[in-house]
């Protein structure tokens, strides 16, 4: 019993870890609703100017639990390589670069120029 409650129960969240957790996911959000179109910013960007930096990787999980219909435009938050996440050809990465084209973005290769394309929140 003891070692299952050093390793932590992943089926007894902390109210306090879900309320956190509820409050960068919204400030996340807030920022991705604002990323005019044809426009872009980084998982790192929007993690710093939603007040929570050093937490990319937080961004990313946040969009991945965005329900299927959400008006978010979740395609908008691309890596700091300037590429879409997802894998090379996926679906996934199909649908969100058609987004991005269709609001005037335009790769070189798989690439978006993010000096082109960076949102910088004015």
């Amino acid at each position: 019993m003891l070692t299952n409650l050093n390793m932590g129960d992943r089926g007894l969240a902390n109210p306090l870890d879900s309320q956190k957790k509820a409050s960068y996911q919204a400030h996340f959000y807030l920022v991705i609703a604002s990323i005019p179109a044809g426009k872009v910013l980084t998982y790192g960007q929007v993690a710093q100017m939603a007040g929570y930096p050093r937490m990319a990787r937080a961004v990313g999980r946040a969009l991945k639990e965005l329900p299927k219909n959400s008006k978010l435009p979740w395609f908008r938050v691309i890596n700091a390589k300037g590429e879409l996440s997802f894998p090379l050809g996926s679906p996934s990465y199909l649908r969100q670069r058609q987004a991005l084209e269709a609001e005037g973005v335009v790769f070189v290769g798989h690439k978006i120029s993010l000096k082109d394309y960076r949102w910088n929140g004015d």
